[in-house]
């Protein structure tokens, strides 16, 4: 028989808690250009596959040979997804998720949850489509690794994509020190 410990909380999910970071008062901002940086980096390193594959070249021993595959619209369609599925996400107000405030409609929270789910569906089905698509296109046919870099410049920019958004929902949720919530 165990006994419970001192800090116990019966209105929590896991044993362990999660640990708190104290980055100091700046830490709303500073996971705004964190999930900023996130961003430029996904697409970033979508659009370097891009013009890499815009300036793809036969090799120089055999002219006559094309590259055997490009970037095409396919491709960009997982990061649409994703960047859909991101503003999505951005746009809802936290409060309505949560129910905090007592909006008239009653249907308010549910609607602004169904949208949260479906942004998230949005980025479930972008990286699941470039994964997909790293496999199907860029591995299965055993390409050179300069033609399977844009399968996984795809991957990569999705997930930064998805980090991005948890950041900045994150950043969004905390409050500031010297944030006022004024009600009437």
């Amino acid at each position: 028989m165990s006994f419970p410990r001192s800090d116990y909380d019966p209105r929590r999910v896991c044993l362990n808690p999660f640990p708190e970071f104290n980055i100091g008062k700046h830490r709303r901002t500073i996971g705004i250009y964190l999930a900023g940086a996130l961003f430029a980096l996904a697409n970033w390193t979508f659009l370097d596959a891009a013009i890499l594959s815009a300036h793809a070249h036969a090799p120089y021993d055999e002219p006559q040979i094309p590259p055997p595959v490009h970037v095409a619209f396919v491709d960009w369609v997982p990061g649409i997804c994703s960047l859909l599925g991101m503003l999505i996400i951005n746009i809802i107000d936290k409060d309505r998720i949560k129910g905090d405030d007592g909006y008239g409609d009653p249907g308010a929270v549910w609607r602004a949850r169904l949208f949260l789910f479906i942004g998230f569906a949005f980025m479930a089905g972008g990286l699941a489509g470039s994964v997909s698509l790293l496999v199907l296109k860029y591995i299965m046919h055993d390409y050179p690794e300069q033609y399977t870099y844009y399968g996984y410049a795809n991957v990569s920019q999705n997930v930064a994509l998805m980090l991005s958004a948890v950041v900045l929902w994150i950043a969004q949720s905390v409050h500031e020190e010297y944030d006022y919530q004024l009600s009437l």
